[in-house]
């Protein structure tokens, strides 16, 4: 244990012995978690029985861990400022770490994690862990996605998806198929910090290809500011218990010694390169900046930063405001404008809790170790562990979870990860709230029984800046309505926008149309964008991944054979784009049939706008596990719900 904790240990308990329990409470609560703080109070005490001399021994100057203050009359040395969070105890059982040592040893030198920015940047650091950016390189569908592109294509695509997604690992030069638990911890961080403040060029239409200048944690970082706080700091380093690099001695944070300021960073430039991508064929799968550079948006000069860093999720109503920076318990530049780094947008994961968001204390256990954590059994929570106690012999554990310390560890990092995603989740549906706006519904005819009703909905796209949805088209975000009518008795009598048995729309796609056990979706009012591809023979169709492949042993990508300037499209593969364009709308229309106005009364109609990353029969193409099926539906989400009542009349009488 080092010198520095165990005078922090001691000065603690010398507070407990000067002022009671109030002096050493707060020194526990430090803490997040009860058992941390056991843990930390028994290590109090093993310090003090470690401080103290063996019996006969006589005490000298260099027993005295407290530089020659009295434990029990005088003052205690001021601590340094402790880390983010304590490291919990080590587990009980982990397999050897599998990253080549000296591969980590190299990323920590050379691109420093994000855990070692958020030492200072913790809030900047809390709103990042759980970002779509801080999700790129460990998505499972992005990883199956990417294999499966490469398996039909015999690799042909290459490192291509992986310099957005991990571009660390890619200058790392981890091969793209390596086993996520085989990665350097940086790599692991997809869009982490030196991804955008170690950047020193500007880039546009790069498909990724951007350069992050290298060197440890001292090194400049650019932001869109001046450096004038770390000036500052480095300026009194002693009084901010700051080190200028690793070679200085001594309790202290090393830090990067500059700031410099990168106006690019601030513009909507910036987000080109991994936000606007063009595959081999010639077809765009991200379309963001085509649609932003036409948009009243940019006529307006409203940037990137403005609505998906903002303080309210994709409305351009500015920024808040917070510390640059919090340095030995010192704001610095307090009440400067404060870019929300959550990156409000559209996008979820679905990845095992313990492993996603990122958390430092889930370091304590392996990705493979937490892969066998059943979060969703409830292992680590009181009541499941009780069950366990009163009939061990009951459950059965993998050789990593048989200790009730390690479950009940690793059920507080599930539980605070859970908390921060349902933080995701609120932003999710506000930025989505906050771009479109649902009108009616509007009757286009009387409703009276034994008749066929005409009524219809109004979507607008109430965001200036881009098509909704938007983002990875690639990818195929999925938008529809979903409307249904009752009757009086509550009976579901009529709906449009219902799902399968897998959760995939009555398209064509639907395996359950397919197989006729459920009728397909006539009226189905949906935004996603299709792939259309033309075929051996027939005219085209819709296809979930336009993969154009030599008819021979060794299928590849092949390269349009004629400029796309002069189809406006790649051969044979198009985009059949259904998002509303910048402040559009669109009519759904619907005719409800006369079988569901049976009787006259009072009848009930309900309308949501449905929200899915991925179709389910994308997942399936792509090898999905069921427990990633069960969570991209469990995040879909509803947005503009409403119901209103409304009578239907009985038949006119005929006149006579």
């Amino acid at each position: 244990m080092a010198t520095a904790l165990w005078k922090k240990y001691l000065a603690a308990l010398a507070d407990f012995l000067h002022k009671g329990l109030a002096g050493f409470v707060p020194f526990l609560n430090e803490l997040p978690h009860p058992r941390m703080r056991l843990h930390r109070l028994l290590a109090c005490f093993a310090t003090l029985w470690l401080a103290l001399p063996a019996p006969g021994a006589a005490a000298s100057a260099s027993d005295d861990l407290l530089g020659g203050d009295d434990l029990l009359g005088g003052p205690a040395t001021p601590a340094p400022p402790r880390p983010v969070s304590a490291p919990l105890p080590p587990a009980k059982k982990q397999p050897v770490n599998p990253v080549d040592p000296h591969v980590q040893a190299f990323a920590k030198g050379n691109f420093p994690s994000a855990s070692e920015c958020a030492v200072c940047h913790k809030q900047i650091y809390d709103e990042w862990r759980s970002s779509n950016h801080a999700y790129a390189s460990i998505s499972p569908v992005f990883h199956k996605f990417e294999q499966k592109i490469n398996d039909l294509a015999q690799g042909t695509i290459g490192y291509f998806c992986m310099r957005c997604h991990a571009a660390v690992s890619t200058t790392l030069g981890e091969t793209r198929d390596l086993e996520l638990w085989k990665r350097a911890d940086v790599s692991r961080e997809g869009i982490t910090c030196i991804t955008c403040h170690r950047v020193q060029e500007q880039y546009t239409k790069a498909n990724g290809e951007r350069r992050i200048e290298p060197g440890d944690l001292t090194k400049p970082v650019l932001g869109p500011f001046s450096g004038d706080g770390v000036a500052m700091v480095v300026g009194q380093k002693d009084d901010f218990h700051v080190k200028l690099s690793d070679a200085e001695t001594g309790p202290g944070q090393v830090i990067h010694n500059s700031a410099v300021q990168f106006s690019t960073i601030k513009t909507s430039e910036f987000c080109v390169s991994c936000h606007q991508v063009a595959v081999h064929p010639g077809i765009k799968l991200e379309v963001v900046w085509d649609q932003y550079r036409a948009s009243p948006a940019a006529a307006k000069g409203t940037t990137c930063q403005e609505c998906h860093m903002g303080k309210n999720p994709g409305l351009a109503e500015g920024y808040t405001t917070a510390a640059a920076a919090v340095v030995g318990g010192t704001p610095i530049n307090p009440g400067r404008e404060h870019h929300n780094h959550a990156f409000y947008g559209p996008g979820y994961p679905i990845v095992h809790p313990g492993i996603f968001p990122h958390n430092p204390q889930a370091k304590k256990f392996s990705i493979q170790t937490w892969l066998k954590f059943d979060y969703r059994a409830g292992w680590g929570t009181p009541a499941f562990e009780k069950t366990v106690a009163a009939n061990p012999s009951a459950t059965r554990f993998p050789e990593e979870w048989d200790s009730p310390e390690d479950r009940a560890d690793a059920r507080d990092i599930v539980e605070e990860n859970l908390r921060m995603l349902e933080q995701k989740r609120t932003l999710r549906e506000a930025v989505m709230a906050n771009g479109s706006h649902l009108d009616g519904p509007f009757f286009k005819s009387d409703p009276v029984a034994g008749q066929p009703l005409k009524i219809a909905y109004t979507l607008r796209n109430t965001n200036a800046g881009h098509n909704f949805p938007s983002g990875s088209l690639g990818a195929q975000p999925e938008l529809w309505l979903n409307v249904a009518l009752f009757d009086a008795a509550g009976h579901n009598v009529w709906e449009s926008g219902y799902v399968d048995s897998r959760g995939d729309m009555a398209d064509l796609h639907s395996r359950d149309v397919r197989e006729g056990k459920l009728p397909a979706d006539a009226q189905l009012f949906n935004l996603q964008t299709k792939f259309l591809t033309t075929n051996v023979k027939g005219t085209d169709r819709e296809m979930y991944l336009p993969i154009n492949l030599d008819i021979d042993q060794l299928p590849f990508i092949r390269p349009a054979g004629v400029p796309t300037s002069v189809l406006n499209h790649p051969p044979f593969v198009r985009m059949e784009g259904r998002s509303l364009p910048p402040l559009s709308q669109r009519e759904a229309a619907y005719t409800i049939p006369a079988a569901a106005l049976k009787s006259p009364g009072r009848y009930r109609l309900s309308v949501r706008l449905r929200s899915r990353a991925e179709p389910m029969y994308f997942m399936d193409f792509v090898g999905a596990t069921p427990e990633m099926d069960q969570s991209m539906n469990e995040w879909m989400i509803n947005l503009h719900e409403s119901t209103v009542e409304f009578t239907v009349a009985p038949v006119a009488a005929k006149k006579p």
